[in-house]
């Protein structure tokens, strides 16, 4: 008979994490600890349980493995209720007796990192970021690069992988029907040479290796060619919306997040997709072959002027992509960067981010009538006056600390034009407020809250 899978609000799923919990937290502090917390999603987890001095040997192996094991039973009841992700925190009274709170999940609040608070508010369904609603800025004097050679690419292969199979015109007319676009003559040329599918190698161990030599990079079969949209690159947020595209007059490439002509066809072998790039920078070539770092959100680097040059071998023209004197979309005003708000202020400015700061409290007045900064995150107890930010009407995201948050809020003074925000928590911060305050940002936006499960149990005292 199949053992059933334990349930995420039965206490026993959780009785062996808080048990360590409260054992970790008495080594510290030499007395068990009356509030546990954390995060566990199904394949990580977020709890303080790591030893002030690594331990090492069996027993730091052991502790590892019990910690897993701990985890483990809360993974198999997330999975088992179709959940990703869940925070938690605890009140544990001396004898044993806890108050557990399952803090979520909500469809409009995303996973915190690293600690029990929730991330990023999606006040607006469906909403993204600036940068992933960026699209290509024509340039219509873009043309192939000179080296583009279809024939030449295609003698090429052929003589480099005679025994290859290349893909027939209705299997390419499908591909490009799937894409929605058509493509480009020297991917086609590609393409009737090798369609790259495993199948296709046959019991030749060293077949995919040839391939990959030939032409410069771990090719995809034909049928697993796709638009690097700025869909494909998922991020979260907090992150998303303190970036900026940038496209400099002398760029070869865009800087968006992604394009409707940016076909990927392989990667280097270390996660960073190649593709062909169909919507060039002012300086670049229809048809230059493009890098999506991994790494990376937003932003693509050249590597071939054509199809041609990367399976020949050559380097992309070396370009100067200057920005000239043009200040950045994003300023940060802290300790180590630029000392006022005034001298982030100027037209062009998108985000504006407030860090550490040892001076007085900073005015926002500089930036209030900038035309199109949409991001504002502030560090906690930089703003000398909270309620400036009713006068940032463009405002799409807005991170703050709580008590910054508590000011707009009971002023009513949040602004309307956000589509996300976020709640900077420092320091170990009791949740449950922090989960208040969120469920009162999204009531304002009629989006789903936070839920609190209750559960109550024993632990027992401590061993």
């Amino acid at each position: 008979m199949k053992e059933q899978s334990p349930a995420i609000d039965d206490f026993a799923t959780w009785v062996p994490v808080l048990r360590l919990l409260r054992a970790a937290g008495a080594k510290r502090d030499a007395a068990p600890p009356a509030r546990v917390s954390g995060r566990i999603g199904r394949h990580s987890w977020s709890l303080a349980l790591q030893p002030r001095r690594p331990s090492q040997g069996r027993a730091a192996r052991t502790a590892v493995q019990d910690v897993a094991d701990a985890a483990q039973r809360v993974q198999s009841a997330l999975a088992a209720a179709g959940v990703d992700d869940i925070a938690f925190t605890a009140q544990i009274a001396p004898a044993g007796k806890t108050t557990l709170r399952l803090l979520g999940p909500s469809p409009a609040a995303e996973p915190g990192l690293g600690n029990p608070h929730p991330g990023a508010l999606i006040l607006v369904e469906g909403a993204v970021p600036e940068p992933w609603r960026r699209l290509p800025e024509p340039v219509p004097g873009a043309v192939p690069a000179a080296t583009a050679d279809p024939e030449l690419l295609a003698r090429t292969l052929r003589e480099r992988l005679p025994d290859a199979i290349g893909a027939t015109e209705e299997e390419i007319a499908a591909a490009e029907a799937r894409l929605g676009r058509t493509l480009p003559d020297e991917l086609k040329a590609l393409y009737r040479v090798t369609r790259a599918r495993w199948e296709d190698l046959g019991d030749d161990p060293e077949a995919a290796q040839r391939e990959c030599t030939a032409v410069g990079c771990e090719l995809f079969a034909l049928d697993d060619l796709y638009v690097a949209d700025a869909s494909s690159r998922h991020c979260r947020w907090g992150f998303a919306a303190t970036a900026a595209v940038v496209t400099p007059p002398d760029a070869a490439v865009q800087g968006l997040v992604g394009s409707p002509g940016w076909i990927v066809f392989g990667d280097n072998g270390g996660g960073d997709r190649l593709a062909v790039d169909l919507t060039p920078g002012p300086r670049g070539h229809t048809g230059q072959v493009i890098m999506l770092d991994h790494e990376q959100n937003i932003g693509a680097e050249l590597l071939a002027d054509s199809l041609t040059d990367l399976v020949m071998h050559r380097s992309a023209e070396e370009r100067d992509d200057r920005r000239g004197d043009q200040p950045p979309a994003v300023a940060w005003v802290n300790i180590a960067q630029l000392k006022s708000i005034e001298a982030a202020a100027h037209p062009g400015l998108e985000v504006l981010r407030i860090g550490v700061w040892e001076g007085a409290p900073l005015s926002l007045a500089p930036v209030i009538a900038l035309p199109r900064l949409r991001t504002l995150t502030a560090y906690p107890g930089t703003l000398a006056d909270p309620l400036e930010i009713a006068e940032l009407t463009g405002l799409e995201f807005l991170e703050l600390g709580p008590e910054e948050w508590r000011v707009l809020l009971d002023a009513g003074a949040v602004p309307r034009s956000l589509s996300a925000a976020a709640i900077t928590v420092h320091g170990d911060q009791e949740p449950l407020p922090v989960v208040g305050l969120a469920n009162e940002l999204l009531a304002l936006w009629d989006r789903p809250r936070i839920v609190q499960t209750v559960v109550e149990g024993d632990l027992g005292p401590m061993a």
